[in-house]
Protein backbone atom coordinates (compact mmCIF):
# COMPACT_ATOMS: atom_id res chain seq x y z
CA UNK A 1 0.00 0.00 0.00
CA UNK A 2 1.62 3.14 -1.15
CA UNK A 3 1.61 6.69 1.22
CA UNK A 4 -1.01 8.54 -1.05
CA UNK A 5 -3.82 5.70 -0.14
CA UNK A 6 -2.57 5.29 3.33
CA UNK A 7 -3.20 9.33 3.35
CA UNK A 8 -6.92 8.78 2.16
CA UNK A 9 -7.58 5.68 4.37
CA UNK A 10 -6.31 7.58 7.75
CA UNK A 11 -7.56 11.03 6.73
CA UNK A 12 -3.99 12.71 6.83
CA UNK A 13 -3.37 16.09 4.92
CA UNK A 14 -0.01 17.36 4.27
CA UNK A 15 3.04 16.31 0.97
CA UNK A 16 5.94 17.58 3.49
CA UNK A 17 8.76 15.39 3.65
CA UNK A 18 9.15 14.73 7.13
CA UNK A 19 5.56 13.58 7.25
CA UNK A 20 5.79 10.95 4.59
CA UNK A 21 8.69 10.33 6.23
CA UNK A 22 6.90 9.00 9.91
CA UNK A 23 3.93 7.32 7.71
CA UNK A 24 6.91 5.15 5.20
CA UNK A 25 8.36 4.38 8.72
CA UNK A 26 5.02 2.96 10.07
CA UNK A 27 4.58 1.05 7.40
CA UNK A 28 7.87 -0.58 7.56
CA UNK A 29 7.41 -1.22 10.66
CA UNK A 30 3.98 -2.54 10.92
CA UNK A 31 4.87 -6.23 9.39
CA UNK A 32 7.33 -6.65 12.92
CA UNK A 33 6.18 -6.81 16.50
CA UNK A 34 8.42 -4.66 17.28
CA UNK A 35 7.91 -1.72 20.03
CA UNK A 36 7.36 1.87 18.35
CA UNK A 37 7.50 5.31 20.77
CA UNK A 38 5.63 8.01 18.60
CA UNK A 39 7.05 11.71 19.42
CA UNK A 40 5.64 15.03 18.39
CA UNK A 41 4.00 18.01 20.00
CA UNK A 42 0.41 18.43 21.53
CA UNK A 43 -2.28 18.41 18.48
CA UNK A 44 0.35 17.09 15.47
CA UNK A 45 -1.97 13.90 14.80
CA UNK A 46 0.31 11.20 16.88
CA UNK A 47 -2.87 9.19 17.41
CA UNK A 48 -3.49 8.63 13.65
CA UNK A 49 0.27 6.18 13.82
CA UNK A 50 -0.89 3.42 15.72
CA UNK A 51 -3.77 3.00 13.66
CA UNK A 52 -1.38 2.64 10.29
CA UNK A 53 0.45 0.12 12.38
CA UNK A 54 -1.87 -2.26 13.67
CA UNK A 55 -4.29 -2.00 10.07
CA UNK A 56 -1.37 -3.20 8.69
CA UNK A 57 0.24 -5.94 10.98
CA UNK A 58 -0.58 -9.50 11.59
CA UNK A 59 -2.51 -8.61 14.52
CA UNK A 60 -4.93 -6.35 12.84
CA UNK A 61 -8.06 -9.15 13.28
CA UNK A 62 -6.72 -8.88 17.42
CA UNK A 63 -8.45 -6.08 19.07
CA UNK A 64 -6.79 -2.42 19.55
CA UNK A 65 -7.32 -0.50 22.62
CA UNK A 66 -6.24 3.30 23.30
CA UNK A 67 -4.94 4.57 26.71
CA UNK A 68 -4.35 7.97 27.17
CA UNK A 69 -2.28 7.22 30.65
CA UNK A 70 -1.99 10.70 31.55
CA UNK A 71 -5.97 10.96 32.09
CA UNK A 72 -6.12 7.91 34.39
CA UNK A 73 -5.34 8.37 38.13
CA UNK A 74 -1.98 6.95 39.75
CA UNK A 75 -4.20 4.89 42.26
CA UNK A 76 -6.12 2.91 39.99
CA UNK A 77 -3.84 2.85 36.53
CA UNK A 78 -2.33 -0.30 38.07
CA UNK A 79 -5.65 -2.06 37.86
CA UNK A 80 -6.74 -0.44 34.45
CA UNK A 81 -3.26 -1.60 32.73
CA UNK A 82 -2.94 -4.84 34.21
CA UNK A 83 -6.74 -6.02 36.22
CA UNK A 84 -7.29 -6.69 40.06
CA UNK A 85 -8.91 -9.46 41.96
CA UNK A 86 -11.73 -9.00 44.08
CA UNK A 87 -11.22 -7.42 47.67
CA UNK A 88 -7.81 -6.18 46.60
CA UNK A 89 -8.34 -2.79 47.39
CA UNK A 90 -11.70 -1.06 48.72
CA UNK A 91 -14.41 -0.99 45.81
CA UNK A 92 -13.14 -4.22 44.03
CA UNK A 93 -16.10 -6.59 44.25
CA UNK A 94 -15.33 -8.51 41.47
CA UNK A 95 -12.50 -9.13 39.93
CA UNK A 96 -11.58 -7.35 36.36
CA UNK A 97 -9.49 -8.12 33.55
CA UNK A 98 -6.99 -5.23 32.75
CA UNK A 99 -6.15 -3.97 29.23
CA UNK A 100 -3.05 -6.36 28.38
CA UNK A 101 -4.97 -8.71 29.24
CA UNK A 102 -8.32 -7.70 26.74
CA UNK A 103 -6.03 -6.87 24.01
CA UNK A 104 -4.14 -10.27 23.73
CA UNK A 105 -3.01 -10.70 20.25
CA UNK A 106 -3.59 -7.33 19.18
CA UNK A 107 -2.26 -3.95 19.62
CA UNK A 108 -2.22 -1.55 22.57
CA UNK A 109 -1.94 2.54 22.34
CA UNK A 110 -0.30 3.88 25.44
CA UNK A 111 -0.56 7.60 24.75
CA UNK A 112 1.30 10.15 27.17
CA UNK A 113 3.50 7.19 28.13
CA UNK A 114 6.03 9.75 29.87
CA UNK A 115 3.00 10.82 32.64
CA UNK A 116 2.70 6.71 33.86
CA UNK A 117 3.95 6.66 37.64
CA UNK A 118 7.51 4.79 38.69
CA UNK A 119 5.97 1.75 40.19
CA UNK A 120 3.90 1.46 36.72
CA UNK A 121 6.76 1.81 34.56
CA UNK A 122 8.28 -1.48 36.29
CA UNK A 123 5.13 -2.94 35.56
CA UNK A 124 5.23 -2.10 32.02
CA UNK A 125 8.94 -3.14 32.11
CA UNK A 126 8.30 -6.38 32.64
CA UNK A 127 5.26 -7.02 29.55
CA UNK A 128 7.51 -5.80 27.14
CA UNK A 129 10.69 -7.72 28.27
CA UNK A 130 9.12 -10.87 29.42
CA UNK A 131 5.07 -10.51 28.38
CA UNK A 132 4.10 -11.84 32.10
CA UNK A 133 2.57 -9.36 34.53
CA UNK A 134 -0.38 -10.11 37.37
CA UNK A 135 -3.25 -8.52 38.45
CA UNK A 136 -3.87 -6.04 41.39
CA UNK A 137 -4.07 -8.29 44.50
CA UNK A 138 -2.79 -11.61 43.23
CA UNK A 139 0.30 -13.89 42.71
CA UNK A 140 -0.45 -15.39 39.43
CA UNK A 141 1.83 -14.89 36.61
CA UNK A 142 -0.33 -13.79 33.39
CA UNK A 143 1.15 -14.29 29.56
CA UNK A 144 -0.20 -11.90 26.93
CA UNK A 145 0.78 -10.97 23.44
CA UNK A 146 0.37 -7.62 22.95
CA UNK A 147 1.93 -4.92 20.30
CA UNK A 148 2.88 -1.79 22.20
CA UNK A 149 3.32 1.16 20.94
CA UNK A 150 3.69 4.48 22.45
CA UNK A 151 3.61 8.30 22.55
CA UNK A 152 4.19 10.85 24.14
CA UNK A 153 5.02 14.83 23.78
CA UNK A 154 7.28 15.15 26.80
CA UNK A 155 11.31 15.51 26.08
CA UNK A 156 11.66 11.91 27.74
CA UNK A 157 15.47 12.48 27.90
CA UNK A 158 15.01 15.11 30.27
CA UNK A 159 12.34 13.31 32.18
CA UNK A 160 15.22 10.44 32.93
CA UNK A 161 17.61 13.07 33.78
CA UNK A 162 15.02 14.37 36.72
CA UNK A 163 13.99 10.78 38.01
CA UNK A 164 10.69 10.71 36.26
CA UNK A 165 10.79 8.11 33.89
CA UNK A 166 12.99 5.07 33.52
CA UNK A 167 16.31 4.84 31.13
CA UNK A 168 15.63 1.22 30.47
CA UNK A 169 11.61 1.51 29.85
CA UNK A 170 12.59 4.39 27.62
CA UNK A 171 15.04 1.99 25.73
CA UNK A 172 12.84 -0.69 25.23
CA UNK A 173 10.06 1.49 24.04
CA UNK A 174 12.28 3.29 21.61
CA UNK A 175 13.08 0.18 19.64
CA UNK A 176 11.80 2.07 17.17
CA UNK A 177 11.36 5.84 16.68
CA UNK A 178 8.84 8.14 14.74
CA UNK A 179 8.57 11.41 15.19
CA UNK A 180 5.40 12.96 13.57
CA UNK A 181 6.57 17.37 12.36
CA UNK A 182 5.06 19.92 13.97
CA UNK A 183 2.61 22.23 12.01
CA UNK A 184 4.99 25.15 11.37
CA UNK A 185 7.70 22.96 9.59
CA UNK A 186 5.54 22.11 7.28
CA UNK A 187 4.62 25.25 6.28
CA UNK A 188 3.21 24.00 2.40
CA UNK A 189 0.60 21.93 4.47
CA UNK A 190 -1.48 24.53 6.39
CA UNK A 191 -3.54 26.01 3.29
CA UNK A 192 -4.30 22.63 2.56
CA UNK A 193 -5.41 21.71 6.12
CA UNK A 194 -7.55 25.06 6.20
CA UNK A 195 -9.37 24.39 2.94
CA UNK A 196 -10.22 20.35 4.00
CA UNK A 197 -11.47 21.91 7.44
CA UNK A 198 -13.40 24.33 6.18
CA UNK A 199 -15.28 22.16 3.87
CA UNK A 200 -16.27 19.51 6.42
CA UNK A 201 -17.15 22.39 8.37
CA UNK A 202 -19.44 24.05 5.59
CA UNK A 203 -21.18 20.71 5.32
CA UNK A 204 -21.47 20.39 8.99
CA UNK A 205 -22.84 23.69 10.09
CA UNK A 206 -24.50 23.96 5.97
CA UNK A 207 -22.81 27.14 5.05
CA UNK A 208 -20.51 28.04 1.93
CA UNK A 209 -16.85 27.55 2.95
CA UNK A 210 -14.35 29.97 4.08
CA UNK A 211 -12.03 31.73 1.46
CA UNK A 212 -8.66 33.70 2.39
CA UNK A 213 -7.52 36.78 1.25
CA UNK A 214 -3.66 36.65 0.17
CA UNK A 215 -2.57 38.53 3.22
CA UNK A 216 -5.27 36.22 6.06
CA UNK A 217 -3.29 33.33 3.73
CA UNK A 218 0.12 35.01 4.48
CA UNK A 219 -0.70 35.60 7.97
CA UNK A 220 -1.88 31.92 8.57
CA UNK A 221 0.95 30.76 7.19
CA UNK A 222 3.62 32.64 8.97
CA UNK A 223 1.88 32.08 12.57
CA UNK A 224 3.69 29.41 15.12
CA UNK A 225 1.13 27.71 15.61
CA UNK A 226 1.71 26.11 19.49
CA UNK A 227 -0.96 23.88 18.96
CA UNK A 228 -0.15 22.55 15.62
CA UNK A 229 -3.21 20.85 13.77
CA UNK A 230 -5.66 20.93 16.85
CA UNK A 231 -5.52 24.29 17.37
CA UNK A 232 -5.76 25.15 13.69
CA UNK A 233 -8.90 23.08 13.76
CA UNK A 234 -10.15 24.80 15.74
CA UNK A 235 -9.66 28.27 14.57
CA UNK A 236 -11.49 27.15 11.64
CA UNK A 237 -14.36 25.93 13.07
CA UNK A 238 -14.60 29.54 15.42
CA UNK A 239 -14.60 31.32 12.15
CA UNK A 240 -16.65 29.27 10.13
CA UNK A 241 -19.46 29.59 12.74
CA UNK A 242 -19.04 32.89 14.08
CA UNK A 243 -18.26 35.01 10.75
CA UNK A 244 -21.14 35.59 8.79
CA UNK A 245 -18.68 37.05 6.04
CA UNK A 246 -17.46 34.52 3.68
CA UNK A 247 -14.35 35.79 2.65
CA UNK A 248 -11.67 36.25 5.00
CA UNK A 249 -9.62 38.91 5.31
CA UNK A 250 -6.29 39.74 7.55
CA UNK A 251 -7.81 41.68 10.66
CA UNK A 252 -10.47 39.29 10.97
CA UNK A 253 -8.44 36.28 10.59
CA UNK A 254 -5.71 37.94 13.50
CA UNK A 255 -8.75 38.35 15.63
CA UNK A 256 -9.20 34.07 16.46
CA UNK A 257 -4.81 34.23 16.51
CA UNK A 258 -3.50 34.43 19.78
CA UNK A 259 -0.57 36.83 20.28
CA UNK A 260 1.84 34.37 21.74
CA UNK A 261 1.43 32.69 18.34
CA UNK A 262 3.38 35.15 16.81
CA UNK A 263 6.98 35.36 15.98
CA UNK A 264 9.49 38.38 17.49
CA UNK A 265 12.34 39.24 16.06
CA UNK A 266 13.57 40.95 18.77
CA UNK A 267 16.75 38.99 20.41
CA UNK A 268 16.14 36.85 23.32
CA UNK A 269 18.47 36.01 26.52
CA UNK A 270 17.59 32.79 27.32
CA UNK A 271 18.43 31.82 31.13
CA UNK A 272 20.54 29.17 30.38
CA UNK A 273 22.50 31.29 28.17
CA UNK A 274 22.80 33.33 31.05
CA UNK A 275 25.95 31.32 33.04
CA UNK A 276 27.43 33.39 35.65
CA UNK A 277 25.99 36.86 34.45
CA UNK A 278 23.41 35.97 37.48
CA UNK A 279 25.58 36.49 40.16
CA UNK A 280 27.86 39.23 38.55
CA UNK A 281 24.71 41.24 38.70
CA UNK A 282 23.63 40.41 42.03
CA UNK A 283 27.25 41.52 42.89
CA UNK A 284 26.78 44.68 41.06
CA UNK A 285 23.65 45.04 42.95
CA UNK A 286 25.51 44.77 46.47
CA UNK A 287 27.83 47.49 44.93
CA UNK A 288 24.97 49.98 44.04
CA UNK A 289 23.87 49.42 47.54
CA UNK A 290 26.79 50.13 49.39
CA UNK A 291 27.30 53.60 47.18
CA UNK A 292 23.89 54.37 48.72
CA UNK A 293 24.64 54.02 51.81
CA UNK A 294 27.48 56.27 51.45
CA UNK A 295 24.86 58.78 49.98
CA UNK A 296 22.69 58.70 52.52
CA UNK A 297 25.52 58.91 55.17
CA UNK A 298 26.53 61.91 53.32
CA UNK A 299 22.91 63.36 53.48
CA UNK A 300 23.37 62.40 57.06
CA UNK A 301 26.04 64.45 57.79
CA UNK A 302 24.82 67.70 55.51
CA UNK A 303 22.04 67.42 57.86
CA UNK A 304 24.14 67.50 61.19
CA UNK A 305 26.46 70.23 60.05
CA UNK A 306 22.89 72.15 59.11
CA UNK A 307 21.96 71.93 63.08
CA UNK A 308 25.13 72.57 64.27
CA UNK A 309 25.43 76.09 61.63
CA UNK A 310 22.00 76.98 62.87
CA UNK A 311 23.07 76.83 66.89
CA UNK A 312 26.23 78.14 65.81
CA UNK A 313 27.96 75.56 67.06
CA UNK A 314 31.83 74.25 66.15
CA UNK A 315 32.44 72.10 64.16
CA UNK A 316 34.84 70.25 62.06
CA UNK A 317 35.58 69.49 58.06
CA UNK A 318 32.65 67.83 57.12
CA UNK A 319 34.76 64.70 55.42
CA UNK A 320 36.42 64.11 58.46
CA UNK A 321 34.82 60.47 58.68
CA UNK A 322 34.12 60.04 54.77
CA UNK A 323 38.03 57.79 54.94
CA UNK A 324 35.57 55.33 57.15
CA UNK A 325 33.53 55.16 54.24
CA UNK A 326 36.02 54.18 51.59
CA UNK A 327 37.41 52.21 53.92
CA UNK A 328 34.03 49.75 54.12
CA UNK A 329 33.81 50.14 50.81
CA UNK A 330 37.60 49.46 49.39
CA UNK A 331 38.37 46.42 52.24
CA UNK A 332 35.24 44.76 49.91
CA UNK A 333 36.34 45.50 46.61
CA UNK A 334 38.95 43.18 45.06
CA UNK A 335 41.23 44.59 42.65
CA UNK A 336 39.46 43.82 39.32
CA UNK A 337 36.79 46.54 41.17
CA UNK A 338 33.91 43.44 42.16
CA UNK A 339 32.55 42.73 45.13
CA UNK A 340 34.43 39.85 47.23
CA UNK A 341 31.40 38.32 48.62
CA UNK A 342 33.43 36.20 50.95
CA UNK A 343 34.80 39.04 52.57
CA UNK A 344 31.91 41.15 52.86
CA UNK A 345 29.77 40.89 55.90
CA UNK A 346 26.61 42.65 57.09
CA UNK A 347 28.43 43.11 60.58
CA UNK A 348 30.35 45.90 58.69
CA UNK A 349 26.83 48.04 57.97
CA UNK A 350 25.52 46.89 61.49
CA UNK A 351 29.09 49.06 63.16
CA UNK A 352 28.90 51.80 60.96
CA UNK A 353 24.72 52.09 61.95
CA UNK A 354 25.52 51.75 65.77
CA UNK A 355 28.43 54.36 65.62
CA UNK A 356 26.08 56.64 63.74
CA UNK A 357 23.19 55.84 66.07
CA UNK A 358 25.39 56.27 69.36
CA UNK A 359 26.44 60.00 67.75
CA UNK A 360 23.24 60.95 67.50
CA UNK A 361 22.12 59.66 70.88
CA UNK A 362 25.12 61.29 72.38
CA UNK A 363 24.48 64.83 70.29
CA UNK A 364 20.77 64.85 71.74
CA UNK A 365 21.54 64.34 75.43
CA UNK A 366 24.55 67.20 75.43
CA UNK A 367 22.31 69.70 73.72
CA UNK A 368 21.27 71.30 76.78
CA UNK A 369 24.68 71.37 78.13
CA UNK A 370 26.73 73.98 76.64
CA UNK A 371 29.67 72.89 78.84
CA UNK A 372 29.61 69.62 77.36
CA UNK A 373 28.81 70.73 73.86
CA UNK A 374 32.14 70.80 72.42
CA UNK A 375 33.43 67.84 73.91
CA UNK A 376 30.65 65.69 72.71
CA UNK A 377 31.03 67.39 69.05
CA UNK A 378 34.64 66.58 69.20
CA UNK A 379 34.21 62.98 69.83
CA UNK A 380 31.43 62.22 67.75
CA UNK A 381 32.77 63.77 64.13
CA UNK A 382 35.95 61.27 64.61
CA UNK A 383 33.97 58.09 63.87
CA UNK A 384 37.09 56.38 63.98
CA UNK A 385 37.94 57.66 67.28
CA UNK A 386 34.38 56.67 68.82
CA UNK A 387 34.88 53.30 67.28
CA UNK A 388 37.93 52.86 69.26
CA UNK A 389 36.84 53.70 72.23
CA UNK A 390 33.40 51.98 71.99
CA UNK A 391 36.13 48.79 71.40
CA UNK A 392 38.62 50.09 74.28
CA UNK A 393 35.35 49.85 76.76
CA UNK A 394 33.49 46.85 75.75
CA UNK A 395 37.09 44.85 76.29
CA UNK A 396 37.47 46.22 79.35
CA UNK A 397 34.18 45.42 80.42
CA UNK A 398 34.57 42.00 79.56
CA UNK A 399 37.78 41.16 80.36
CA UNK A 400 39.56 41.23 76.83
CA UNK A 401 36.98 38.25 75.71
CA UNK A 402 36.04 39.22 72.61
CA UNK A 403 33.50 37.08 71.79
CA UNK A 404 31.06 39.11 74.75
CA UNK A 405 32.49 42.27 73.50
CA UNK A 406 31.54 41.57 69.74
CA UNK A 407 28.12 40.33 71.63
CA UNK A 408 27.71 43.92 73.43
CA UNK A 409 28.58 45.86 70.59
CA UNK A 410 26.49 43.61 68.55
CA UNK A 411 28.99 42.98 65.85
CA UNK A 412 30.58 40.05 64.82
CA UNK A 413 33.55 37.92 66.58
CA UNK A 414 35.23 38.18 63.48
CA UNK A 415 35.04 41.80 62.57
CA UNK A 416 36.12 42.57 66.47
CA UNK A 417 39.26 40.66 65.58
CA UNK A 418 39.69 42.61 61.93
CA UNK A 419 39.08 46.33 64.03
CA UNK A 420 41.70 44.92 67.12
CA UNK A 421 43.87 44.36 64.04
CA UNK A 422 43.11 47.36 61.99
CA UNK A 423 43.47 49.86 64.93
CA UNK A 424 46.68 48.00 66.97
CA UNK A 425 44.92 47.44 70.48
Amino acid sequence: MDIQTIKQRFEIIGNAPQLNRAIDIAVQVAATDLTVLITGESGVGKESFPKIIHSLSSRKHGNYIAVNCGAIPEGTIDSELFGHEKGSFTGAFESRKGYFEVANGGTIFLDEVAELPLSTQVRLLRVLESGEFMRVGSSTVIKTDVRVVAATNVNVPESINKGKFREDLYYRLNTVPINVPALRDRKDDILLLFRKFSSDFSVKYRMPALQLSIDAANLLVNYHWRGNVRQLKNITEQISIIEKERFIGSEILSKYLPDDGFKSNLPVIFREQMGDNEHISERDLLYKVLFDMKRDLNDLKELVHEIMDEDDLPQKPRNSDSHIIRKIINDDIDESGKLNQDDFEAEEIKTTTSILSGFSKQNNSSINSPIQESVVLDESLSLQNNEVEMIKRALKKHNNKRKNAASDLGISERTLYRKIKEFNL
